[in-house]
């Protein structure tokens, strides 16, 4: 008896289903099983004729929610962050022209003495430097260096962190009793 190859021989009809198959989207092994052809044997086919599948031209997949319900959602987030950005730039706008930057949150400080001396130049940042003394301010000595230039931004973020360890930490959000180290 003769140990050969077993060769599945199917029709070009059948290859066409094959085919037509797996180009709308059917698994390989699916399409094998369905048709008793070998998986190889289809992948071999589908290099030689260069069979392919089209792009999809499925939409977005509806979310479980629905529509209606997503979109609301969405709509609801962005107007929130919108609120809160508006919020911001209420304070920051006040506290711009409040030269003692006495209603400005204690975060915000570090930022708008940059911006002051990055925008309306060294003169502005030398009186910043003075009324921060005048007021005994605890950062008045060191947001500026011994030259009185304003230190980075980064540099003014964790010294104000460090002069406000308890309040950095409920602004964080990180509870008492963690370790954490100031920025």
């Amino acid at each position: 008896m003769s140990q050969g190859i077993h060769r599945k021989i199917r029709s070009d009809a059948v290859w066409a289903e094959v085919r037509k198959a797996w180009e709308d989207g059917e698994t390989a092994r699916s399409v094998a099983r369905r048709y008793d052809v070998g998986v190889h044997a289809l992948w071999k086919r589908r290099e030689a004729e260069g069979w392919t599948r089209p792009e999809p031209n499925a939409g977005p997949v509806e979310p479980a929610e629905g529509w209606g319900a997503y979109v609301q959602g969405r709509r609801d987030a962005f107007e929130a962050r919108l609120e809160e950005a508006r919020a911001l730039a209420e304070c920051l706008v006040e506290a711009m022209q409040d030269e003692r930057l006495t209603r400005a949150p204690h975060w915000h400080i570090p930022w708008l003495y940059r911006w002051r001396a990055d925008h309306l130049g060294t003169e502005a940042a030398a009186r910043d430097r003075e009324r921060a003394r005048e007021a005994g301010h605890p950062w008045a000595e060191v947001f500026w260096d011994e030259d009185g230039v304003l230190r980075p931004l980064h540099r003014l973020d964790e010294e104000m962190a460090r002069l406000h360890p308890q309040d950095w930490r409920r602004a964080v959000g990180v509870p008492e009793g963690v370790e954490m180290e100031a920025p």
